[in-house]
């Protein structure tokens, strides 16, 4: 049996969830079973048209959109974490069953650090991780759970972007 190893993509620059991406991508081309949950993310986004199109690699989101997190109400802070906890739980039942050899859990930092996940459902997994699954955690200010369990820690730094220009995301290349 291999040795998954648990990495995290952090930091205040682009890419965080690109890279993750790039590994599933090439994750499945190996022939692995791939599982993306994706937090705080319900807008369809253009990544998505060529995932679906790769059979192994499953992508869970929210089916609906919430917009930043500073703006929700409290009705939408519970609906959305309810979305996030059982999109979670979901991941890991496949994880469970051996349907996912590469768990990527897209922007987990933010959904942990504003409690918008079941924080003791996160901690119980990542502390039981099954010693195979191959899991990446990606987004912003990663806590210090994910940082004492990582094998990998790669953080993205922003040393200029369109945004401080007042350039707007961009289809094909912000999302």
């Amino acid at each position: 049996m291999k040795q998954g190893c648990i990495h995290i993509y952090c930091g205040e620059g682009k890419g965080k969830t690109t890279a993750s991406l790039g590994l599933a991508i090439r994750a499945a081309g190996s022939g692995m079973k791939v599982i993306i949950v994706q937090f705080l993310k319900g807008r369809k986004t253009s990544e998505l048209n060529s995932l679906e199109k790769l059979s192994n690699i499953r992508v869970i989101r929210n089916s609906k959109d919430f917009g930043f997190f500073h703006s929700l109400s409290q009705e939408e802070i519970h609906e959305i974490t309810a979305m996030h906890t059982q999109n979670l739980k979901m991941a890991i039942e496949k994880v469970v069953s051996d349907e996912c050899d590469l768990l990527i859990l897209d922007e987990l930092c933010a959904a942990y650090g504003n409690s918008l996940v079941d924080k003791n459902i996160v901690k119980d997994f990542i502390l039981n991780k099954p010693k195979q699954l191959e899991l990446v955690i990606t987004g912003r200010n990663p806590d210090n759970l994910f940082i004492e369990h990582a094998d990998y820690i790669s953080e993205i730094k922003k040393v200029k972007h369109p945004y401080d220009k007042k350039i707007s995301a961009r289809k094909g290349i912000e999302y």
